[in-house]
Order: C-alpha cells, then sequence, then structure tokens
C-alpha cells in the first residue's frame, strides 16, 4: 500500500463520518492505578460517488448508504489518480488518556504534534495522518460528596467526575492530570471493480 499526503483537516471529516459510515468498529477502556484511557477504532469501505475537481471535494457513500463530502487539500498529492467508483478503505482510531501526576510541578500547558505519509508522485492514492494533543492541568478543587475533581488547564477550568471511588481516593488539590487526545486515520483507494 503506497500512501499519500492529506491534511489534518481530513481526520476531522472522517471523526463525523465514522459514525454515520462505521462498517466494524471496536472500543477498548483500560485502567491502572492513578490512570485510566479509552480508545475506538472505526473501520469502514466507502465507494467514491462524486469528485468536484475545482474544490476537490470528494464524496464517499459508505455501506449503510450514508454519504459524506471530505475536501482533498492541496497537499493530496495522486488527486488526479481517484476516479468514481473506486473503493476507499478507511481505517480512523481516537484514544484518550488521563494520567494522575501527583504532586503536580508540570507546566500546565497545551501542546499539538501533527504528521502525514505521502505516496510517491503517480501512485495509487493511500496514507496516513493523525494527530496528538497534550494538555496538562492543575486540580484546583475536590469534592468528595459529588466525586468532582475541578481541573484548571491553559485556557478554562472544567469539572471533571470520576466515577470509580479508587482512582477519586488518590486525587488531591495540588496534584496535576495529563491529559492525551490521539487521533489517526488511515485511507487507501483501490480501482473500482469492473
Amino acid at each position: 500500500m503506497r500512501k499519500f499526503s492529506a491534511v489534518v483537516g481530513i481526520v476531522v471529516a472522517f471523526a463525523f463520518a465514522g459514525s454515520a459510515l462505521a462498517q466494524t468498529g471496536a472500543v477498548a477502556v483500560g485502567a491502572a492505578p492513578g490512570m485510566a484511557g479509552v480508545a475506538q477504532t472505526v473501520k469502514l469501505t466507502a465507494t467514491i460517488t462524486a469528485i468536484d475537481v475545482a474544490t476537490r471535494d470528494v464524496t464517499l457513500k459508505g455501506p449503510q448508504g450514508n454519504e459524506v463530502t471530505v475536501t482533498a487539500g492541496p497537499a493530496v498529492k495522486n488527486f488526479a489518480n481517484m476516479k468514481v467508483g473506486d473503493q476507499v478503505d478507511v481505517q480512523y482510531v481516537e484514544a484518550l488518556t488521563l494520567e494522575l501526576k501527583k504532586g503536580g510541578g508540570l507546566v500546565v500547558g497545551r501542546t499539538e504534534q501533527a504528521g502525514a505519509m505521502g505516496a510517491k508522485p503517480g501512485a495509487t492514492p493511500a496514507g496516513t495522518v493523525g494527530r496528538q494533543v497534550t494538555i496538562v492541568a492543575d486540580v484546583v478543587g475536590v469534592d468528595a460528596a459529588k466525586q468532582v475533581v475541578t481541573l484548571k488547564g491553559p485556557k478554562r477550568t472544567v469539572d471533571l467526575k470520576v466515577a470509580d471511588p479508587e482512582q477519586f481516593k488518590r486525587i488531591a488539590k495540588g496534584d496535576q492530570v495529563e491529559a492525551t487526545y490521539t487521533q489517526a486515520l488511515a485511507i487507501a483507494v483501490e480501482p473500482a471493480k469492473k
């Protein structure tokens, strides 16, 4: 499978398409002392039903008949190789992990990383794109009666309900929480079946 460059914006389009076009999916939930995480994988095969060369919009129809239109930005190579009727295999993964940092000490902030892999010129379009956002927040309040923790991040303050009493016992004012959100998208375009 060869790869093509894609813009991170296409990930957002497929995040919404995943629920509308989902063919198969899996959700994993895990926890350890001071840590919790959840991940979801959606796999589907869609068919290209329309291509607007002027706007670079590609309309995909999923197995349930739902359609979504995505824009292939200028970074998408081999755009001209896509044809109406081609099959598109899509795999979308998103994950969120939360980790308690006892006693704090980290800088409150937000960092983001993104990456993409591209195809060789003339190859069948296919590729991957991903993004990871990490936020560090201070624990500024703990409400034992409601089992709610108040977190102050770089831009806002939020209340987080902690359903697991064992996890809640570990959290104290002055601690920090590091949240990492990861999303990735892989696409492969196959010629239309004759």
